[in-house]
């Protein structure tokens, strides 16, 4: 029998707030990048900020945990006006997690933005994600 994956965890939050402005505006780059810049972007990505600081919050530190709530969270969102659906945005935010700590995760890499861009969960460089 194989052994279960370890769960890739996130620190502990120091400003549960910045993390959540560093998703929005990441989220962000991202959707607007993947496709075209539309105006459900933005009301996607303040969606998803809000979720993950509520989980973190909580004490929510499993990346995996994290995906999962954002993903059940966006069933009830309407993406009518979107070329996104839940499933899309949360495999999103797994990447730019994983991505924040550096993680490669291999398969499947979108090679619209550089991961340099987006800057780091816990750097706290300027959260800014233009060039």
């Amino acid at each position: 029998m194989t052994d279960p994956l370890t769960p890739i965890m996130l620190p502990p939050p120091k400003d549960v707030y910045q993390e959540g402005q560093w998703l929005m505006a990441a989220l962000l780059t991202w959707l607007n990048a993947e496709y075209l810049p539309e105006p459900a972007n933005r009301t996607i990505a303040e969606r998803v900020s809000q979720v993950f600081v509520r989980q973190r919050m909580e004490g929510e530190n499993d990346v995996g945990c994290l995906v999962m709530a954002i993903l059940t969270e966006l069933q009830s969102f309407d993406f009518s006006e979107s070329f996104y659906g839940e499933f899309a945005v949360a495999n999103a935010v797994g990447d730019l997690l994983f991505d924040s700590l550096g993680i490669d995760r291999c398969c499947g890499r979108s090679t619209t933005l550089d991961a340099a861009r987006l800057g780091t969960l816990l750097d706290g460089h300027d959260l800014d994600p233009s060039p």
